[in-house]
């Protein structure tokens, strides 16, 4: 079909002028040819009119549609990111929880092993201060044994054996105190389970209950660790 502008659409068009003039002069009677060619030609702009109506309606639709699917493809697409988004940042989350406990973990088994090793390093020796304990305790109670009266000038013999215990006792001690081994004789003092170890209890006038009043093997720490408790007799109360 020939659109509104093309030559033969303008030439029609004269043609159709030029019968309606002489229409207009001679009368229906004298032109019935150009009365149903000027019918043909109003008929044919009238569908021409009408195509293009449906053809700028259809088109009209067709974007319409068009537009809508790709707002629809948009919009999904949104939300897949949003969902995606949100699941990455569950698992950073997730992550960042695991990362800082494995930092917590990590930092409190270094602080056991640095306290572990410093305590082997002030612990080690125990087993062999327990060891020594028992040579203190016998030079102590050879030099108790002595009769403080015998050791004179007239007894040369008796007097270096028993300096010379002495002074093997002194030295042992400050051994002992110099790797931290201190002795514990809590004579006269409040009894502390946690220090001493009571054999008995007996009633002692003026002495308040709970008092030790014997000591019969001194006790030994080693730094703050009892490696010995002190073996005492308490005052009994009334």
């Amino acid at each position: 079909m020939a659109s509104l502008g093309s030559p033969v659409s303008i030439r029609f068009g004269k043609l159709i002028a030029e019968n309606v003039i002489n229409f207009g002069k001679y009368g229906q009677t004298r032109c019935p040819n150009h009365v149903g060619l000027m019918k043909h030609w109003m008929n044919s702009r009238r569908g021409m009119s009408v195509a293009t109506s449906e053809e700028t309606k259809q088109s009209s639709e067709t974007t319409t549609s068009e537009e809508s699917d790709v707002e629809k493809k948009h919009k999904l697409e949104i939300e897949t990111l949003t969902k995606d988004i949100q699941l990455l940042t569950e698992k950073k989350e997730e992550l960042d929880d695991k990362y800082k406990r494995a930092l917590a973990e990590s930092e409190n088994l270094r602080q056991r092993l640095m306290k572990q090793i410093d305590d082997a390093k002030l612990f080690g020796i125990q087993g062999f201060c327990k060891d020594l304990l028992e040579v203190a305790d016998i030079l102590g109670k050879a030099t108790e044994s002595v009769p403080k009266e015998e050791v004179r000038e007239s007894n040369p013999h008796l007097k270096n054996l028993y300096e010379g215990l002495t002074m093997t006792e002194a030295v042992l001690h400050k051994v002992f105190k110099r790797h931290g081994l201190i002795p514990v004789n809590p004579i006269e003092e409040k009894f502390d389970p946690n220090l001493h170890e009571a054999l008995f209890q007996q009633e002692v006038q003026g002495k308040e209950a709970g008092t030790v009043v014997v000591v019969s093997k001194i006790g030994y720490k080693l730094h703050d660790r009892v490696i010995r408790p002190a073996l005492v007799g308490v005052a009994k109360g009334p």
